[in-house]
């Protein structure tokens, strides 16, 4: 039986571990990155902008070139502030007035545990099961100039489509059977990366600790939701 992966404790477990963030990196961006130290609740001081906002897993590669952050979030409301997140990745870099330069690549993805329920400008709702931000400029023909190359992926498994690349749909399965399979996941186990978060998020492998922690952060998004 697998462990949640709507849980913020079973979700940093899993992608906290080198093995599984580096898999996972490479196979929803296509980089092959090497990490030193993998962070949680990441907070810059001083703060960037006039959000305090906290970053769930942050890692920057040994070469000191790439910054990934990863988000889990239950909700779809926060566009903004995924946007906000990244930009600020981004603006953190310039450390004085005479520093433009952005010497890192910024990417950030985002993990949406729930159907989305928001909706386009023109009322079209969004039923993506992959959503992808390119940040570089492009001429009026169309053609892309790699200036920057920062990048931002919302991932939602509750919107399966046919056409999401293989390696990003072990993924995909791997958070959606966690929380709607967790005793019998069908998964593909030939992906290093899925097999060592299922080992990783295995019930019986989950100490008394993080179970406890477990429930109780279950116990509080419960009481969260009462509220509204």
């Amino acid at each position: 039986m697998l462990g949640n992966l709507d849980n913020e404790v079973i979700f940093k477990k899993a992608f906290t571990n080198k093995i599984v963030f580096t898999a996972f990196v490479r196979d929803i961006l296509g980089i092959d990155v090497v990490v030193d130290k993998i962070e949680t609740e990441k907070k810059f001081e001083p703060r960037i902008g006039y959000v305090d906002f906290e970053l769930d897993i942050f890692a920057e590669t040994v070469d000191k070139r790439i910054v990934i952050e990863i988000q889990r979030i239950e909700y779809d409301h926060h566009f903004d502030r995924f946007l906000h997140y990244f930009l600020m990745l981004i603006a953190e870099q310039q450390k004085n007035a005479k520093e433009y330069s952005i010497d890192q690549t910024v990417y950030v993805i985002v993990v949406l545990t729930s159907p989305y329920t928001i909706s386009e400008k023109n009322g079209k709702p969004i039923l993506d099961e992959v959503l992808l931000l390119h940040l570089n400029p492009q001429t009026l023909t169309g053609k892309v100039r790699d200036l920057y190359g920062h990048q931002f992926v919302c991932l939602n498994p509750n919107h399966s489509d046919p056409d999401t690349p293989q390696q990003i749909r072990d993924w995909l399965d791997l958070i959606y059977q966690s929380i709607h399979n967790p005793q019998r996941p069908v998964l593909n186990t030939q992906n290093e990366g899925i097999k060592k978060a299922m080992e990783l998020i295995s019930f019986d492998n989950l100490s008394p600790q993080e179970r406890t922690q477990a429930k109780n952060k279950e116990a509080a998004k419960i009481h969260w939701l009462r509220r509204f």
